[in-house]
């Protein structure tokens, strides 16, 4: 089964948000979706998430349409973690990643066995496991994204959407979060916005422009000059870096 979004457009407090947008990923591919601000980029991803339901078009999981599928059964395996998450709760880290097993709970609770498994497999994963004692709010930026995404792995989904998960992070935590995604077992989508990181990352881009997609393909197709001029009006140039990575240089006025 895969997560596929096709031919969608959505209105939002009457802006066409999302026009006609397509999103069909090969599993286990890691998607950067990119775009400049307003672009459509996180409303993509709630739509696919099924938060919302587009006016036009279909969110596919699998053969069945995604608002028809019980949302228990869609959070089993899809995965969201989004921008801006915090709490007032003082949790552990445990207790943050435990969250990511309320999809697998029913009337009489879940697997004791199953849960522990689970939890203890996304912490090793995000290289939290001697962190899980420690309360959230002492650790820095990247260790909380990291166990938020302990919390989306918690959740054993195949399908994992990350809104800006490098945001406000220095250099080496976004390196340490995009390492951590590309290893993983699942099919991610990622909205990012620095160009370097979607080129060195992500197997295939998506780039939105005023709610439409105006490329996909592989980085080196669609990361030209023209495109980046035009999409995010800044002057650059691209280059082939001795590592076999593209490189974007932005120029000044």
């Amino acid at each position: 089964m895969t997560l596929r979004a096709l031919d969608v457009s959505w209105t939002r407090s009457g802006r066409l948000v999302l026009d006609g947008v397509t999103l069909d990923p090969e599993p286990g591919a890691t998607v950067g979706l990119l775009g400049p601000n307003g672009s459509g980029k996180s409303s993509l991803l709630r739509l696919m998430a099924g938060l919302d339901r587009p006016d036009a078009g279909r969110i596919r999981l699998g053969g069945d349409e995604i608002h028809t599928i019980p949302r228990r059964a869609v959070a089993r395996r899809v995965a969201l973690v989004g921008q801006h998450a915090d709490t007032d709760l003082d949790l552990t880290v445990h207790d943050v990643v435990r969250l990511g097993r309320i999809p697998h709970r029913g009337l009489f609770g879940g697997d004791p066995v199953a849960d522990a498994t689970a939890i203890d497999r996304a912490l090793l994963a995000a290289g939290l496991a001697d962190r899980a004692a420690e309360r959230w709010h002492t650790l820095s930026g990247g260790e909380r994204q990291r166990s938020l995404i302990a919390s989306a792995l918690a959740q054993e989904p195949r399908e994992l959407l990350l809104d800006e998960p490098t945001n406000h992070l220095d250099i080496a935590h976004q390196l340490e979060i995009l390492t951590l995604v590309r290893a993983l077992p699942v099919t991610a989508i990622l909205a990012l916005h620095d160009l370097n990181l979607a080129a060195m990352f992500c197997d295939v881009l998506v780039v939105l422009q005023a709610g439409r997609v105006v490329a996909t393909g592989a980085p080196a197709r669609v990361l030209t000059e023209e495109l980046i001029a035009e999409v995010y009006h800044v002057r650059c140039r691209v280059v082939d870096t001795d590592e076999g990575n593209l490189s974007v240089l932005f120029l000044r006025d």
